[in-house]
């Protein structure tokens, strides 16, 4: 049958049963087109199925972090002062022996710890202290109260440049803490210019040029062995002339004699101020939290030496025995400027006591 009766038959089909003629595919008409059913996709199982209904877990807030970084001491503190205290309901000379051993050994010192259980004694003598619960609120007060006491901010002043001297041994992490301050003070908007005052340590120069590269600020080195003061003296007329608003010193962490040590840092000073009046404005000492004793040695030898202004205390988040930030602020009457609780740059966390207990203790 010719193409021409084919039509002819299908247009009178449809007419007799009411029914549209299917139309015909023309491949290369493209103002032609068909409407597809859209492909129902197949499940997602296993993994990829969890990937997709999980939502971005919110990032956690400066004091959630405090309190994370703080564990390790929580449990080594006041977790065991909960546990002696439980279900007290008296508080007796025992219970205070029991307490006294713990803060000890939580590293609040010896010195520290018989100012707070003295205390106490007083409070629990006018009946004060009636259980458990009222003899940790009473302690948790009088930590603050010492932590209070010799607390102060670290101000960067009008004067430019700014020059923070950070001192400390080796290990302690103090050129990590001076990058990290690097990274805070850019981030405020300042010009910052780091020195590589230790030329003692090996690759400590590259250490600090590492940090440097990070927070996007120079640094002022000599070559391994120099004397430090001259590489003081350059860092001084370079933050000069380049109108930088912070100046970060690093220096050796050598403590073979205490004559040495004190030389040196008088040497440092001298030159410093001789370039910049009244630098170093800050003198920073940086304590690693989990060495205890030896941080509280450290504290004394550094301050009789090179007239500490402020303490860091660094790995807070690695120790059980965080409570040698109380025995060093309440011991030498120094305040702590910044505490690290962790690797990132914003783990350098400025000190602020009420906030600090609030986390040790909640």
């Amino acid at each position: 049958m010719s193409e021409e009766n084919k039509g002819f038959f299908k247009g009178l089909w449809g007419k007799l049963t009411g029914a549209e003629a299917a139309p015909e595919l023309v491949a290369d008409e493209p103002s032609k087109s068909v409407v597809q059913e859209e492909p129902v996709s197949a499940p997602v199982s296993g993994v990829a199925a969890t990937a997709a209904i999980q939502e971005p877990q919110p990032k956690p807030s400066l004091f959630q972090r405090l309190k994370q970084g703080l564990a390790r001491t929580h449990e080594g503190l006041v977790a065991r002062i909960d546990t002696l205290l439980l279900g007290k309901k008296e508080i007796d000379a025992d219970t205070l022996e029991e307490l006294e051993e713990i803060l000890i050994t939580a590293d609040i010192g010896v010195p520290t710890t018989v100012e707070l259980i003295r205390t106490l004694e007083v409070k629990l003598g006018r009946n004060e202290l009636q259980d458990g619960a009222a003899l940790k609120k009473a302690l948790q007060e009088e930590i603050r109260s010492r932590l209070e006491k010799y607390s102060a901010p670290l101000e960067v002043t009008a004067v430019k440049p700014f020059v923070i001297m950070v001192i400390g041994v080796n290990g302690v992490g103090k050129t990590t803490t001076i990058g990290k301050l690097a990274s805070r003070y850019v981030a405020d908007g300042k010009k910052v210019l780091l020195a590589a005052g230790d030329t003692f340590r090996a690759a400590a120069a590259e250490q600090l040029e590492e940090w440097g590269r990070r927070a996007g600020v120079d640094v002022i080195r000599h070559q391994a062995g120099a004397d430090p003061s001259a590489v003081v003296f350059d860092g001084c007329k370079a933050a000069v002339a380049r109108g930088c608003d912070i100046l970060i010193v690093d220096t050796a962490g050598r403590l073979h004699t205490k004559v040495n040590l004190m030389e040196e840092m008088k040497k440092i000073r001298r030159v410093m101020g001789r370039e910049v009046a009244g630098a170093p404005h800050e003198t920073l000492l940086v304590l690693d939290a989990a060495t205890g004793q030896n941080a509280m040695s450290q504290a004394r030898l550094f301050k009789e030496a090179a007239e500490v202004s402020g303490v860091v205390l660094t790995k807070l988040d690695g120790t059980a025995k965080g409570g040698i930030v109380v025995a060093v602020s309440n011991e030498f009457q120094l305040p702590i400027r910044f505490i690290g609780i962790g690797e990132q740059a914003e783990d350098l966390r400025p000190f602020e006591p009420e906030q600090f207990v609030s986390a040790l203790f909640d």
